[in-house]
């Protein structure tokens, strides 16, 4: 980040570095001691163990989060069938299920009958709801016609001068006291799983939408910070579109 308050970083009140606390005096480094030489080496090891392997630890967490929950599905259902039960079997079944589910969805008889059970749904009070709320973030996510996960913002939360990065999802009116006030639903993910997070209204005059892409954004999400854009650049608070 780039300070702004016209204070360079040697005006900092700090103690004078003593040659060889930061590696960067001019001692050669075959004049050193042996055992620190031996402490530069080690540190310098794990700090590039460190950025070969987070990266990869950080794919394997969120590829076993969605491979443990999405086997989970239909995996007691397979060892049903057939007695016993392989790591994959669950998430194969359910990939086979979603694939005969919209070749059925794309034809006369099989939407009809989508229809009809979607009507089913929509009258059942409790499966209703969930049914809804996930049929539209399923839509938003996948369609190109919805554009909500498109939108990527920057509010002030979870309080002032700290900015969290999310995606602009809805807008509504919040009424109190006689005041109408114009909010901005907006997503804010969590990290390194960017699959779940939370949901908060933020006045439209206070919402920053930003120039960079979705991908990039969750990027920077999913790596913690580490993959950050060179230059957050948005429009004027207030602008963000229905």
């Amino acid at each position: 980040m780039r300070l702004t308050d016209g204070m360079g970083l040697g005006s900092l009140d700090s103690p004078p570095v003593e040659p060889g606390d930061d590696g960067m005096d001019s001692e050669p480094s075959s004049q050193r001691p042996l055992g620190h030489r031996i402490i530069l080496t080690i540190r310098r090891m794990f700090l590039s163990g460190v950025l070969i392997t987070v990266p990869v630890i950080v794919t394997v967490i969120v590829l076993n989060f969605l491979f443990t929950n999405v086997d989970g599905i239909l995996s007691p259902f397979v060892e049903r069938v057939f007695g016993y039960t392989v790591p994959g079997m669950g998430l194969a079944a359910t990939i086979l299920l979603i694939m005969l589910v919209g070749a059925l969805g794309r034809n006369v008889a099989g939407s009809r009958l989508v229809g009809v059970g979607e009507r089913v749904i929509s009258r059942t009070p409790v499966a209703r709801t969930i049914y809804g709320a996930a049929k539209q973030l399923v839509e938003a996510v996948t369609l190109p016609e919805h554009k909500q996960f498109n939108r990527v913002v920057a509010v002030e939360y979870p309080r002032r001068g700290i900015y969290a990065v999310g995606f602009a999802t809805g807008r509504t009116c919040l009424s109190a006291d006689g005041d109408d006030r114009e909010m901005v639903a907006v997503f804010i993910p969590s990290t390194p799983t960017p699959v779940s997070g939370m949901v908060v209204l933020v006045p439209q005059s206070e919402v920053i939408e930003l120039s960079i892409g979705t991908e990039e954004a969750i990027k920077f999400l999913v790596s913690g910070g580490l993959a950050v854009p060179a230059r957050f650049t948005g429009a004027v608070r207030g602008v963000v579109e229905a």
